[in-house]
């Protein structure tokens, strides 16, 4: 349709241009020619804004991270060094075989770049962990789109490659927002105990060695969380991120390289409580360590979603902490409701985001700010709704816990990490 627009109105242009110059009858002021050009200058603009708009509206970026044994290059400890030539030189070959498989492909429209995170080893052999970026218009198709990409990847990564031999049996992709352990008990009455790997992209904010906050895993060097953990400080050296079940032995850990904050969030206004952390060194994703997917701005959580949970939080207010990760099952409400006069009385903005039970009994507690709110959808993949903020102390009646909305600043996040 849009396409039948565009050749109408370059039609109607051309035929207009060649009346005016053509047609003796018409004379033509400096005044109206001037507008006549500016004419032309409007409709080539409208013409170039939908073009822009159609060919990039509904495009979704998504990521995957791939990882392969190269089974005839032996491990070298100058590769864990991203900037040592070694790790250059293989990162080069790995990087162009990539974009040769899918340049020759069927998603050549759709792939858009690779890179590799992280060197690995395999007894004497290397493991290549890389992340691929693709975008396309089938929002409710990823599990096919995914297949497809392990199908080329299987058939190019087989064998001798050039001057790589891959080992095709150990090529492994996964996307965002999976998990490999899925336990029943999601539909709970109150907080419990979650399962190891059940929520792999939640992390604990440490300072000082000491759990602070939550954090949400969204690639494998970043991190999103509120940005009132950092209200004491901001540095950080001061910093560190742990993975795991107990946060008395979390198995991956990482400094931290750089903390952000959203410009106008300004404490203790609960406004723009955002905050991206980037990792010293990338993660590898494993069972127990994914990344949640990023919704787009224009994805939708509805009022009464079934959405969940997760952190290290005190079980009441000014209560104990646990040691194991807690999950609680609320539902999203929506911030008509959450604005009444006994809920919030209007305090709920834009940006924010009510999740629980105006019953109270179930909410995020202190020592949760920064965590995930998540939400699945049918294909059970999970998104990130929220951003532990703020809220009445904590699971009272008509006091929901209040988030920060995820897809409103869905382009502060873009702009920060190029996600």
């Amino acid at each position: 349709m849009f396409y039948i627009f565009l050749i109408l109105t370059l039609a109607f242009l051309s035929y207009f241009l060649r009346r005016t110059e053509s047609d003796t009858k018409i004379k033509l002021t400096r005044c109206g020619k001037i507008t006549l050009g500016i004419l032309i200058m409007v409709i080539a603009t409208v013409i170039i804004g939908l073009i822009v708009h159609f060919t990039t509206n509904g495009k979704t970026p998504f990521y995957y991270h791939v990882s392969f044994k190269v089974n005839n290059i032996d491990y070298d400890s100058k590769f864990e060094k991203s900037y040592s030539q070694e790790y250059m030189d293989l990162n080069k070959k790995i990087v162009s075989l990539i974009n040769e498989t899918f340049h020759g492909s069927q998603l050549r429209r759709q792939y858009v770049k690779s890179r590799v995170v992280q060197v690995s080893r395999a007894k004497r052999n290397v493991v290549i962990h890389t992340v691929l970026k693709f975008t396309y218009h089938f929002k409710n198709k990823a599990a096919k789109f995914q297949e497809k990409i392990e199908r080329i990847l299987h058939q190019k990564l087989n064998g001798e490659t050039g001057s790589l031999h891959i080992d095709s049996s150990s090529l492994k992709i996964s996307g965002c927002g999976q998990r490999t352990i899925t336990p029943s008990g999601n539909k709970i009455a109150g907080g419990m105990n979650a399962e190891e790997g059940e929520w792999p992209w939640q992390a604990s904010l440490q300072q000082n060695s000491v759990h602070r906050c939550g954090a949400t895993l969204i690639s494998n060097n970043w991190l999103v969380t509120a940005a009132h953990c950092f209200i004491n400080t901001n540095n950080p050296k001061e910093w560190n991120v742990g993975f795991g079940l107990l946060l008395s032995d979390l198995q991956t850990q990482r400094s931290i390289k750089n903390i952000i904050i959203h410009e106008d969030y300004h404490y203790p206004a609960h406004d723009n409580d955002i905050a991206v952390v980037n990792l010293s060194s990338p993660v590898l994703y494993t069972s127990k360590i994914r990344r949640a997917c990023l919704p787009e701005a224009t994805y939708t959580f509805p009022p009464n979603s079934d959405v969940v949970v997760t952190g290290w939080g005190t079980l009441k207010s000014d209560g104990t902490s646990p040691d194991i990760l807690q999950k609680g099952a609320v539902k999203i409400i929506d911030n008509k409701t959450c604005n009444k006069e006994e809920i919030y009385g209007g305090v709920i903005k834009p940006g924010m985001l009510c999740a629980g039970f105006l019953k109270g009994r179930v909410d995020a507690c202190q020592g949760d700010s920064g965590g995930p709110l998540v939400s699945a959808n049918r294909k059970g993949i999970w998104f990130l709704a929220g951003i532990v903020s703020w809220g009445d102390e904590c699971a009272l009646p008509n006091k929901p816990g209040v988030y920060t909305r995820v897809t409103y600043y869905r382009d502060w996040i873009m702009s920060k990490t190029g996600l």
